[in-house]
């Protein structure tokens, strides 16, 4: 399909890119297809039908300082985090979701190390780095329409503290890494005693394809996983050799007391089962924003070419339908677990991180929810993303989200001949199915009997 894309360059500023901020990629087979979708893999961030530039304040972050403008909302300074615990407090983030990072891959690198990790905490839509000792907070957040948009929050009390957005972080956060448009990366690397990855070994994005032995190098990780063994906790002692980390000393590793110290930190886990959920939400939402852009961007051009030829303005041509069908699919695909890396035996982590996950629920009529959590054979016990839940999904354009619930239907109903979808089990479609018509009014209003019937 040939389709006109370009990219976008901002003008560098004082501020370097908060790179890695938060982490992932598509699985490789996932990525092949949808990167055979467009010709130019950025999406045009300028464009009318995208407009990333403008500031709309349409997201937690922006709603959240909205409020601290207003006297609504207050942010509190303590020690030793500055307004760290505040801003988790004000965005409904727990600590329990704390991972630590001590490969220099963030902007604020010069402080990181294994002696003094970067922390990151997340919900379903914002994510939080804090450095001890660091200038900044580093935030990002997910805008319904724009997807990752990036700030910071200066680390020393003031009257009226300020979150800035930061377009140029948009130099390492809209690539082909994050699928071409603003969002997030959780990567692998082999890291030194210093924190330096040896980019000579190699590295990995990771999402929930990724198998264990792929996942958590540069992370402290606390946690149990039996006999599988994972690049966590691990430095590189021979540079000539990065890959041959200790991953024995690195598993199964439930303290970080003789590792590090975390007498500053907000808590004193970097909890396994966290870090997993965090692969799989960072991809899950570069794919919502990915159909989301590549729809508006598709439909503008579609009705560009219709006036221009003075056609109807909703007529669609065969390019564009497959256009938005196709990305669409990929994101479906994700979000039902398809490619999905099993689990050789139980994971357990060592916060409430778990626990309080799973109660945020929603629940249906049997008490099912999307997050309950499985991690003996799998991540979750129903194969089908809780982001389905976010402002983000429901905001995809009608052309978008109309097939993935029509194919979405279908799957769980054991209609869609692609192979794709034949590791579904069929209690799994069905309970995924209950889930959500109980949970999901738009999708209990599509799917009952006489909404079907209304469709075809």
């Amino acid at each position: 399909m040939s389709v006109l894309l370009s990219t976008v360059r901002f003008r560098a500023a004082a501020v370097v890119p908060l790179a890695a901020l938060l982490l992932v990629a598509l699985p490789e087979a996932a990525w092949g297809q949808a990167s055979a979708l467009s010709g130019s893999f950025l999406m045009p961030l300028e464009d009318d039908a995208i407009r990333y530039p403008t500031i709309t304040r349409n997201d937690p972050v922006g709603r959240l300082q909205t409020r601290l403008d207003h006297g609504d909302a207050q942010l509190e300074w303590r020690e030793p985090n500055g307004y760290l615990l505040s801003v988790l407090a004000n965005l409904g983030i727990r600590v329990s979701s704390q991972t630590l990072v001590f490969s220099k891959t963030s902007f604020q690198q010069n402080l990181i190390s294994p002696s003094a990790p970067r922390a990151l905490y997340f919900n379903d839509d914002v994510y939080i780095g804090w450095v001890k000792h660091g200038d900044v907070v580093e935030v990002s957040t997910v805008d319904p329409d724009k997807g990752g948009v990036f700030y910071t929050l200066d680390q020393r009390p003031v009257d009226k503290p300020k979150f800035i957005r930061h377009d140029e972080c948009l130099q390492c956060h809209a690539s082909p890494k994050t699928l071409g448009v603003p969002g997030h990366l959780v990567r692998s690397v082999f890291p030194d005693g210093e924190g330096f990855p040896q980019l000579n070994g190699g590295s990995f994005h990771t999402d929930h394809s990724s198998p264990l032995s792929e996942r958590f190098g540069g992370w402290f990780i606390t946690g149990t996983h039996g006999e599988a063994r994972h690049m966590g906790n691990a430095i590189v002692i021979d540079k000539t050799k990065p890959d041959e980390i200790d991953r024995e000393a690195g598993a199964n590793v439930t303290s970080l007391g003789d590792r590090t110290d975390l007498s500053m930190y907000a808590s004193v886990h970097s909890d396994l089962v966290a870090h997993m959920v965090l692969a799989h939400q960072v991809t899950m939402h570069n794919l919502i924003t990915r159909v989301s852009y590549e729809t508006r961007v598709a439909i503008s051009q579609q009705e560009g070419i219709n006036k221009a030829l003075g056609r109807p303005l909703h007529e669609w041509s065969d390019s564009t339908r497959r256009r938005i069908h196709g990305t669409s699919e990929v994101l479906l695909k994700y979000m039902l677990f398809t490619e999905e890396a099993p689990l050789a035996g139980p994971v357990r982590g060592t916060s409430e991180f778990a626990r309080e996950f799973a109660k945020m629920g929603p629940r249906d009529s049997k008490g099912r929810s999307l997050r309950d959590l499985d991690m003996d054979t799998r991540l979750f016990r129903y194969p089908m993303s809780y982001l389905v839940y976010t402002e983000a999904f429901d905001a995809l354009p009608g052309p978008a989200k109309d097939y993935i619930y029509r194919r979405l239907g279908e799957v769980l109903d054991g209609k869609a001949n692609d192979k794709a979808y034949a590791s579904l089990r069929e209690q799994d479609r069905r309970a995924i199915r209950e889930i959500l018509i109980d949970t999901k009014p738009e999708l209990r209003a599509r799917w009952t009997p006489s909404a079907l019937h209304r469709q075809h």
